[in-house]
Formats: C-alpha cells, sequence, structure tokens
C-alpha cells in the first residue's frame, strides 16, 4: 500500500483542501499520515477524521519586526529535525503541501530523502512559506491561471482547488428550514470569515430596512459579532458560523457576500453562485485577497467592492446590479475549468508514485 504524508496548518484554509482529498485517497488505496503543528488548528480537523496524526514545532517567518522573531528560528529549526525524524519513520512515497510555515520543514525533510512533492498554492501570488518549498517541489498545483508564470516551468499546474463533496450536495429547503427563512424571496449570504468583518457587518446592517423587501438575508457575521438588536427583525437571520448545514445554507442562498480568501471563492465558484467579493485591505493582509478577487472579477465570475470603498450605499447598488445580471455571472462561471481540482491532484499523486516500488521497510 502506497503511504502518503499531507500537510499544511496555521489556518482553515491550509486544511480544508487536504480534507478534500482524503475521500479519494482513501479510494485510492493510499495510507494516510498527517504532518501538523502541534496543536495548530488543523490537529482537531485531522483526528477528527481518525487520520494518524503528528505535531511538530512551527514558527512564522515574517517580514516585519516582532520579538518573535528571535525565537522562531529555533522553533523551525526544531521542527527541521523532528519532521525528519518522521519521515524516515513514516516513509511515505509522496509529499502533499497545501502551505502554511508548518509545511516547510516537512517539504524539506522528504525532500532530502528524494521523495516526490506536490505543493498546492491557493493564492494568485504564493506565499513565503510555498515561495520556500516550491524549488523543492516536483509539481506545484495553483487555482489561477496568472499565478502560472510566477512558477517555475514544468512544474506548475492549474488545477483548481479541491473542493469538499459534501459542499456540493446541500439541499435548498433544508437550508432554507434551517434558518427559518420562506422560499418567497431570494436569499442573500454574507460571510465574513471565520473571525466575522466588522466593516461588512456594519454595511450590511446599515441598508437591511432597504433589502428586506426584496431579499431574505442569511448573515454569518463571526463569534461575538451578534447584534441582539436585530435578532427578531423578520426575514434577517444571523449566526456567529455554521458548520454541518452550510452546505444547506449554499444551496438556499441566490447571492453570496463573501471575503476573498482562495477556498472560499472557489467554493463559490464550484457551487456556480453570483456572489459580491469583499477582499480584506492591504492594510490588514498581504494583498493576496486583492489579488484573488482581481482575477475573478477579470474572469467574470464576481464583482469586486474594495474593502476601502464599502458603505451601505455602495453594497446596496451592487447587489442590485449583480442580481440583475446573475445569469451572466453564473454563465462565466459554467464555462470555467477550474472548479475542482480533486481529481487533477490525485492524478498526479497517482503519476508521481506509479514508478516507485510498493512500500517496504528498507525504503529510505
Amino acid at each position: 500500500m502506497k503511504r502518503i504524508v499531507l500537510t499544511g496548518g496555521g489556518t482553515a484554509g491550509h486544511v480544508t483542501p487536504n480534507l478534500a482529498l482524503l475521500p479519494e485517497l482513501k479510494k485510492a488505496g493510499y495510507q494516510i499520515f498527517y504532518i501538523g503543528s502541534y496543536n495548530g488548528i488543523e490537529r482537531k480537523l485531522i483526528e477528527e477524521q481518525g487520520i494518524p496524526y503528528y505535531g511538530i514545532s512551527s514558527g512564522k517567518l515574517r517580514r516585519y519586526l516582532d520579538i518573535k522573531n528571535f525565537t522562531d528560528p529555533f522553533r523551525v529549526l526544531k521542527g527541521c529535525h523532528e519532521a525528519r525524524k518522521l519521515i524516515k519513520k513514516i516513509k511515505p512515497d509522496i509529499v502533499f503541501s497545501k502551505g502554511g510555515f508548518v509545511s516547510v520543514p516537512v517539504v524539506f525533510a522528504a525532500k532530502h530523502f528524494h521523495i516526490p512533492i506536490i505543493i498546492h498554492e491557493s493564492d494568485m501570488t504564493p506565499g513565503l512559506a510555498n515561495k520556500l518549498s516550491i524549488p523543492c517541489a516536483d509539481r506545484v498545483c495553483c487555482n489561477f491561471p496568472e499565478t502560472i508564470k510566477q512558477l517555475p516551468q514544468g512544474k506548475a499546474v492549474l488545477s483548481g482547488s479541491p473542493i469538499r463533496k459534501e459542499l456540493m450536495q446541500g439541499q435548498k429547503d433544508a437550508g432554507l428550514s434551517f434558518a427559518g427563512l420562506s422560499n418567497y424571496k431570494p436569499v442573500i449570504c454574507i460571510i465574513g470569515g471565520s473571525q466575522g468583518s466588522a466593516v461588512i457587518n456594519q454595511a450590511v446592517r446599515s441598508i437591511l430596512p432597504k433589502l428586506l423587501p426584496a431579499y431574505q438575508i442569511i448573515h454569518l457575521c463571526g463569534k461575538g459579532n451578534l447584534d441582539p438588536a436585530l435578532s427578531s427583525t423578520k426575514g434577517y437571520v444571523q449566526f456567529e458560523y455554521v458548520e454541518n448545514e452550510l452546505k444547506d445554507v449554499f444551496a438556499a442562498s441566490d447571492l453570496i457576500i463573501s471575503r476573498a480568501g482562495a477556498n472560499a471563492i472557489c467554493e463559490i465558484l464550484a457551487l456556480r453562485k453570483p456572489n459580491i467579493l469583499i477582499p480584506l485591505s492591504q492594510a490588514a493582509s498581504r494583498g493576496d485577497q486583492i489579488l484573488n478577487a482581481a482575477s475573478f472579477e477579470k474572469q467574470g465570475f464576481s464583482k469586486v467592492i474594495r474593502e476601502e470603498n464599502l458603505t451601505g450605499k455602495a453594497l446596496l447598488s451592487t447587489i442590485k446590479e449583480v442580481s440583475i445580471n446573475r445569469d451572466k455571472y453564473m454563465q462565466a462561471m459554467e464555462q470555467s475549468t477550474q472548479t475542482d481540482g480533486i481529481q487533477i491532484i490525485i492524478d498526479l499523486i497517482k503519476e508521481l508514485t506509479k514508478q516507485k516500488p510498493a512500500h517496504t521497510k528498507s525504503n529510505h
């Protein structure tokens, strides 16, 4: 049986694509192991799937001044030592990395033992962790056509993002029932990211009197961001977050308003939902969401409002514009080839491991 090590962590975006690959990897007969940080978000998500999980020391490599810049290099070095021991112990036939700083020592260790490596870069421009790892990789999968020219020739593969199969199996009636809404008005779903977004929440709530005559609203506003004063507002329902019912909420939604994290927008694309993207500002990020959103807008999938231009008035007029032209956006998404990366990635994994002999204790 072939063995694969998955790695990636730090945020849910570095884990959920790995989760999406699990069913197909199991079906293809791979024995799966995961290397992440000691106590990152990835640990709980992976252990819930019954996958053997190994934690290593992890430090962040920052471009800015921080006291942790003096201590984190030692954590990284410790992580490299631990990763090498684990790779030697597990003896994988291939490593698949979703990025995040915990993945760098794992990729370096795999390179040391001449193990094939596939990296997936979600954003339009590679983050620092993947920039460090790309020279070690045999293939680099990506979500955006614009990313190809930034990657080494011969390594780049336009795969799209692995999309969780269950997300495609939502039921509209179940979503409406869960939210306590009717089938008589279109539904707008607002997602501000796992922590919510004060600026998006404020803009949405400021125009509720103008939205509710024509729409129903499902507002995922982030932990601690519920507004008790709006709890009895007819046609408006708010949740801190939704987990198991998210597929049904998406199925019930006619329009989605979202941040522009790569995994989130690739899921919206796969679902063919007309959408408005409000990327994180340059001040709050390295600018990757701005580039992601610009690519989707250029391809005709999305309408974008920059955070610095976000007002209730701007949001209201954009909602009207997208609603009127929803068929145009849906047709553009239908023509996209970047829908779901699972099969492309699984085929690459098989291609890079098919020439290797089955696992034996003498390997490496």
